[in-house]
């Protein structure tokens, strides 16, 4: 009985890994152009499995990813028609160069953030002296 509990717990572990890795991938949309044209999004056990995988959007699961916009492409997977354009490469181009785009802004942006931050921080300190 002990042994199947740990081999219940090593399964379920493992099935942990290899969704979140999963998922992640979903943010890469090379990827997602692979799939397309392997016909996989045609197949209805796969696009419900993309509908099982929507609890990785639940906090308790989202914390673990590294990748947060396999959420959004997730998310347009449910799709059929935004799965259907994923066959065009230029559709996969579009959508990576409008993530580096968001990038871009994000980390310019993040850091005028922090600089001000740091500015404010730094008046701060020489008004109390």
């Amino acid at each position: 009985l002990l042994l199947c509990f740990f081999l219940d717990e090593a399964g379920n572990r493992l099935r942990f890994q290899l969704e979140l890795e999963f998922v992640q991938c979903l943010a890469n949309p090379n990827y997602l152009n692979f799939l397309a044209q392997r016909g996989y999004f045609k197949d209805k056990a796969f696009v419900n499995y993309l509908k099982y995988l929507l609890y990785w959007k639940e906090p308790e699961y989202a914390k673990y990813l590294k990748y947060p916009q396999c959420l959004h492409m997730l998310e347009l997977l449910q799709y059929e028609h935004f799965r259907k354009e994923l066959v065009n490469a230029q559709c996969a181009k579009f959508i990576d160069e409008q993530q580096i785009l968001h990038w871009q802004h994000y980390s310019r942006k993040r850091m005028r953030l922090q600089q001000a931050l740091a500015e404010q921080q730094q008046q701060n300190n020489a008004a109390g002296k």
